[in-house]
C-alpha cells in the first residue's frame, strides 16, 4: 500500500494538494461571509444554476468551467437584481435561477451527441483530476479574495451584519453586494472540480460551522474556517486514496465527522 509520503511523489497528487490549499482559502473566506450573512441558499442556487453552463459547454464543445462561470455569474447577479430591484422574494428568486440552470443543463446534456464522460467529475468532483490551468485560476481567485477582504474588511463587516447601518454610513452597499456575489459565483465554479456541484455547498458551510464552535469573531472565523477546510480536504483525500472511494464524498464526510466530534466534546465538557 502506498504511504502518505510516497503519494507526494506523484504529479497528480501534488496538484490535488495545491487544489486543497486554494479551495480551503477561497471557500473558508467566502463561506465565512455566506454563513455570517445567512445567504447559504443563495450560494446553493448559484451552484446548481451553473449546471446550465456546463450543459451548454458540452453541447457546443467548449470548456465546461467557462460555461459554468458565465451561468454562475449571471445567476448571482440575477438573484441580487431580482431581490433588490425587481422586489421578488429572495427565496423565490433563488428557486427561479436554481431551476432554470438545472433545467437548461439537463436539456443541453440530453441534446449532446455521444456520452459525456467527464460529467460525473463536475457533479461529484474529483480533486485528483485538477489541471495546471485550473490551479492557476484558483490561485488568481485566492489573491483577489484575500486582497479584497484585507482592504475592505470593515465595510464587509458592516454589510454582513447590519446592511441598513452600512447604507446610513454612506457605503456603496449595492456595489459591494454585486461584487461579493460575483466572488461567490467564481468561488463556487472554480472549486467544482474539488467536490462537485452536488457537494460544494458543504465546503462553504461545514468548516464555518466548525469554526463557530470556537469563536464568534468574524476575522478569526475566516482563518479557522480555512484551516478546518484544509484539514478536512486533506484528510478526505488520504482516506479516498487508501479506501479507493470518491474523493469529493470522502472530503465532505470527513468535514461532517470533524464537526460532529468537536461538537460532541464541547457538549460533554459543559
Amino acid at each position: 500500500m502506498t504511504t502518505i509520503l510516497e503519494l507526494f511523489q506523484y504529479n497528480f497528487f501534488m496538484k490535488a494538494f495545491l487544489a486543497a490549499i486554494f479551495a480551503s482559502l477561497s471557500c473558508g473566506i467566502i463561506g465565512g461571509y455566506i454563513v455570517s450573512r445567512r445567504i447559504v441558499f443563495i450560494s446553493g442556487g448559484i451552484t446548481h444554476a451553473s449546471f446550465g453552463g456546463i450543459g451548454l459547454a458540452f453541447y457546443l464543445g467548449f470548456n465546461p468551467l467557462l460555461g459554468a462561470v458565465l451561468f454562475a455569474i449571471a445567476s448571482a447577479l440575477g438573484i441580487q437584481f431580482f431581490t433588490k430591484v425587481a422586489e421578488i422574494r429572495e427565496d423565490s428568486s433563488i428557486a427561479i435561477w436554481w431551476s432554470l440552470g438545472m433545467a437548461l443543463g439537463i436539456i443541453f446534456i440530453f441534446l449532446t451527441p455521444g456520452y459525456t464522460s467527464n460529467l460525473m467529475s463536475y457533479l461529484f468532483g474529483n480533486i485528483l483530476t485538477v489541471t495546471t490551468a485550473e490551479l492557476w485560476w484558483m490561485f488568481i481567485l485566492n489573491v483577489i479574495i484575500i486582497a479584497f477582504f484585507s482592504l475592505f474588511i470593515n465595510p464587509i463587516l458592516y454589510i454582513a451584519f447590519d446592511e441598513e447601518f452600512a447604507k446610513a454610513a454612506g457605503l456603496p452597499v449595492a456595489f459591494f453586494n454585486y461584487l461579493i456575489m460575483t466572488l461567490i459565483a467564481l468561488t463556487v465554479v472554480l472549486n467544482i472540480r474539488v467536490v462537485g456541484i452536488i457537494l460544494i455547498l458543504s465546503l462553504l458551510t461545514i468548516p464555518q460551522a466548525t469554526a463557530n464552535l470556537f469563536t464568534n469573531n468574524f476575522r478569526k472565523m475566516l482563518s479557522l474556517s480555512s484551516l478546518f477546510a484544509f484539514l478536512g480536504t486533506m484528510s478526505g483525500l488520504f482516506i479516498s486514496n487508501f479506501l479507493d472511494i470518491p474523493s469529493g464524498a470522502a472530503i465532505i464526510f470527513t468535514l461532517v465527522l470533524v464537526f460532529a466530534i468537536i461538537k460532541f466534546f464541547k457538549i460533554m465538557v459543559k
